[in-house]
């Protein structure tokens, strides 16, 4: 019964509510739809927080929709076993990225009074399901060998029968609880998105990437000399 709840029933009321509160959002507070950037009043833990955790995060987002969209080739290339080590090897290394710019990021925003100031309860609630979620990635990748295989082999089918509103639970029930929790996890920020500075991720400028160049000129005033 709770497996249904969590893996059958969660997944689309946590769609529901990001999809309904991240359009009321939009149409009713337009403004509001930024990350509110703190970088005024901090900048050098901000700097390495932050490098840190974006490289590392659209590492790992990026390994996972491979993984989601091409799985036979994904259990093709593990067939190999250096393949194998190497995709292994290279998730860990970016999950211990992510991880450590989210430490960074949390230490920062607590330990400095400024900050403090101008987070919201929202922001702590916020923090704390990304750090339960990114350990819990770090730990399956520690701990389970060979996730890519079994993420492919498992994961993958029963997110498509999600997709496909025909949720087999029966891909999940068995595997080990951290990765139960990293799955509920992803719904858990999903539906917490229009709620939270995730929000700015439906902001972003798409159309930078096919508008014309822009020229910037410099208009300085010349100096005048008695």
């Amino acid at each position: 019964m709770l497996d249904t709840l969590l893996f059958a029933v969660f997944p689309y009321v946590a769609v529901a509510l990001a999809v309904v509160v991240g359009f009321y959002r939009y149409f009713s507070d337009r403004f509001s739809y930024s990350s509110l950037s703190s970088q005024f009043l901090e900048n050098r833990g901000l700097f390495w927080g932050s490098v840190s955790w974006h490289y590392g995060i659209l590492a790992i987002l990026l390994g996972h929709l491979i993984g989601f969209l091409i799985p036979r080739s994904v259990l093709a290339w593990n067939g190999v076993p250096w393949r194998l080590y190497v995709l292994e090897a290279s998730a860990l290394m970016f999950g211990i990225l992510t991880l450590w710019g989210l430490v960074v990021l949390i230490i920062r925003r607590f330990s400095s009074a400024r900050i403090r100031v101008v987070t919201s309860l929202m922001d702590i609630v916020l923090l704390v399901v990304l750090l339960v979620q990114v350990v819990a990635g770090v730990w399956t990748a520690i701990f389970y060998r060979w996730g890519s295989s079994w993420y492919a082999g498992f994961a993958v089918p029963y997110l498509w029968s999600i997709i496909k509103f025909s949720p087999d639970i029966s891909l999940v029930n068995n595997l080990p609880f951290m990765v139960k929790l990293h799955i509920i996890g992803a719904y858990v920020i999903v539906g917490l998105i229009p709620f939270t500075r995730l929000v700015h991720l439906l902001s972003f400028p798409f159309t930078y990437f096919w508008r014309p160049y822009q020229v910037v000129i410099w208009n300085r005033r010349k100096e005048t000399r008695g």
